[in-house]
Formats: structure tokens, C-alpha cells, sequence
């Protein structure tokens, strides 16, 4: 028997005055009436109506169970039509998890923005290694994987990008830009240390060339286990070093970075958002991925546009984007993400800005390429 249903049933024939109107009420054959009517009382071990030829009269035990029942079935409406609040409305907290380099160049970038068109929104986000990811618990989980990788979890593509080549102008301007890849040899090599790479050998790709791959043998100047550390040391003049293009896509836009050794590439990949379920999704959580996917897509075409023809390029930014002021906009001397003014790029004298910005447990997708 569904209880629940019966105590909605025997509520409407009490409302409509009889077993045929509240079929007709809850879209019901007369006689599923009857049943679940009859199915209730069996349940209770009571008569909860006295059943003549022309009406139908509740007992005292179904007065007594009516007024309680009313109660109850009101409490379940108004759980439901909170629910659905929670799924339709975009408020509430939603949860993110993030590998550190996408939480501090992916989410928090675009915080300020998402907050201004959804200011009920709070966010949550949590930090973790690729080992330590757990889809299950949170609305949104970023990942990063390679382009051929089968994820066994449900999960949208934010971006598909590739690794590249770059350093700073004030590097640069002091110690040439190789041209191809065998000049890396003379120049100060700033590599990310992952598990499947060996650092004095530095793979490229040519995907103008059937995707050639071309191991050199390098000695870098750095080693490290964390990416941020890579990209300041690059930022500040400290030599070349590979970045996925979406990371790199701001300081390429403003001039920080300059791309090197185009076309090569040093890895193909693909970010993706995971979530634990795809089944009632508030609301909340697909307003901030669609926001982060148009965001992110629109900044990695940006830095693709405009390199490496200036440093200073006109910002055209879709209105729904930019939270700028009106005019700002559009204008080749403010940078949309911050709305400051664009400054020339730093003298070899300057520092370099620091950067802005268990179903069970799921196998987490391995972490992108450096």
C-alpha cells in the first residue's frame, strides 16, 4: 500500500464530499478510491468512515486521524514546495571543490562577477590534491584531465586546452626569445615536477605537424611541485616555463606573459566541472557553470586573439560579462576583470605583479599537464 497516497485520498473524500468526486479530483478511477480507502482503514485497524447510500460520514477515530493527518500532509506540502524552492531559485551556499592552482586562477577570478549577478549566492570552496577529490560531497568538483580520458563520472567540459610555452617581457628582453625549440637548451627552464614527468626532458608537440613530438634534454634552473610557484617565478623574470593556456590566459591578455615557440605545444587537456548526480541540479549550480563556461571560454579566445600582436589590446567584453562600469567596456585602456586602468608593460627594473587573483568514492581524474 501507498500510505502516503491513501491519507491523501481519504483527506480529498472527506474535502469533496464522496469517493467519486475526489476521483475526479485526483484524476483517480472510483474504485482505486475505494481501494486505498479501504486499504487505510485495514491498515489502521479502524473505520474511518460510516458509508451510507447517500452520504458518507466520518467516525469519531476518523475525525481524530483527520485532524492530525491535515497536519501532517501539510507539513509534507510545504517540504515539497521547499524543495522545489532550493532547485528553481538561484540562492543559497554551493559547495566547490578545486585543486589549488584552479581555485586561485579559475574560481577566484570570477567570484566578484558571479556574486554581482547573483548576489544571493554564497560559495564554499574547498581546496584538495587530485588523490584527495571527493565528487559525492560537493555541488561542483573542478578536474582537470587529459583529452583522452573516459571520465567515469558525470561531468560537463568547462574548456579544452593545451599547454604552452611562455615567459615574461622582462626576461625576454634580456636573454632573447628562442625560436625553436632546441634553443630551450640555453635558456633558464622553470618546470612543474608530476609524477609522469622526467624534469630534464621537456616534450613538445607540433599539432602543425601530425602532432611531432620532440623530447628535449634540458637542465632547468627550478624544479617544483606547485604550479603558483612556477608561474611567479616566470612572472618575475626568472626564465621560460610551461602553463596550461587557460591558467596563462589573463597575463597573456595584460602583457605578464608572452607566448614562445608557436605552434609547439607541451600537452592537450581538458578541464571539466563534476558533479555527484545529474538529477534535480539547483538552480545555483547550473547558473554558475554556465557563468564559469562562458567566462573561461571567452578569456582562453581572448588570449589566443591577441597574442602576440600587442600587450595592450582593445578589450571587447559581452555586457553580461563585464562588471565595469557603462563605457568601461570596450575602452583599450581598462581591463575588463579588474576595471583599473591598463598600465604599460613593467622595465626590466619593475617587479612583475603578483598574480590575481562516497554512489562511493569516485577514482579522481589525474591533474593537468605542466
Amino acid at each position: 500500500m501507498d500510505r502516503l497516497q491513501s491519507m491523501k485520498v481519504f483527506q480529498a473524500v472527506v474535502n469533496e464530499g464522496g469517493f467519486a468526486a475526489a476521483a475526479r479530483r485526483m484524476d483517480l478511477s472510483p474504485a482505486v478510491v475505494t481501494r486505498l480507502v479501504d486499504d487505510l482503514e485495514q491498515h489502521l485497524g479502524t473505520r474511518l468512515l460510516q458509508r451510507t447510500t447517500r452520504k458518507n460520514a466520518l467516525t469519531e477515530a476518523g475525525q481524530a486521524y483527520l485532524t492530525r493527518l491535515r497536519l501532517i500532509l501539510s507539513d509534507i506540502e510545504e517540504a515539497e514546495a521547499s524543495m522545489r524552492e532550493h532547485t528553481q531559485e538561484v540562492a543559497g551556499l554551493l559547495r566547490i571543490q578545486a585543486q589549488p592552482v584552479m581555485a586561485v586562477h579559475i574560481l577566484a577570478p570570477q567570484v566578484a562577477e558571479f556574486r554581482r549577478l547573483h548576489p544571493r549566492v554564497s560559495l564554499d570552496i574547498h581546496t584538495a590534491s587530485a588523490s584527495e577529490l571527493a565528487i559525492e560531497d560537493f555541488d561542483l568538483t573542478l578536474l582537470g584531465a587529459g583529452s583522452e580520458y573516459d571520465a567515469n563520472v558525470i561531468a560537463r567540459p568547462i574548456v579544452s586546452s593545451v599547454g604552452i610555452v611562455c615567459a615574461s617581457p622582462r626576461y625576454l628582453r634580456a636573454a632573447g626569445t628562442p625560436r625553436q625549440p632546441e634553443d630551450l637548451r640555453q635558456h633558464a627552464c622553470l618546470r612543474l615536477r608530476l609524477p609522469s614527468m622526467r624534469p630534464g626532458v621537456w616534450r613538445l608537440m607540433n599539432p602543425e605537424d601530425g602532432d611531432r613530438v620532440l623530447d628535449l634534454q634540458v637542465d632547468p634552473v627550478m624544479v617544483a611541485d606547485h604550479t603558483d610557484t612556477v608561474l611567479q617565478a616566470a612572472l618575475n623574470g626568472a626564465g621560460v616555463c610551461a602553463l596550461p593556456m587557460d591558467l596563462a590566459a589573463p597575463y597573456l591578455r595584460i602583457g605578464q606573459l608572452r607566448r614562445v615557440l608557436a605552434p609547439w605545444i607541451t600537452a592537450r587537456f581538458t578541464l571539466y566541472a563534476a558533479m555527484p548526480s545529474r538529477k534535480f541540479v539547483p538552480a545555483r549550480t547550473r547558473a554558475f557553470l554556465d557563468f564559469l563556461i562562458e567566462r573561461t571560454r571567452w578569456m582562453l579566445a581572448e588570449a589566443e586573439r591577441t597574442w602576440p600582436t600587442s600587450s595592450l589590446v582593445p578589450q571587447i567584453v559581452p555586457e553580461a560579462l563585464s562588471p565595469c562600469p557603462p563605457g568601461a567596456p570596450g575602452s583599450a585602456e581598462v581591463d575588463p576583470l579588474t576595471c583599473e586602468e591598463l598600465q604599460p608593460l613593467p622595465s626590466a627594473e619593475a617587479a612583475a605583479p603578483a598574480a590575481r587573483r562516497k554512489p562511493g568514492r569516485k577514482k579522481p581524474l589525474p591533474g593537468s599537464p605542466g
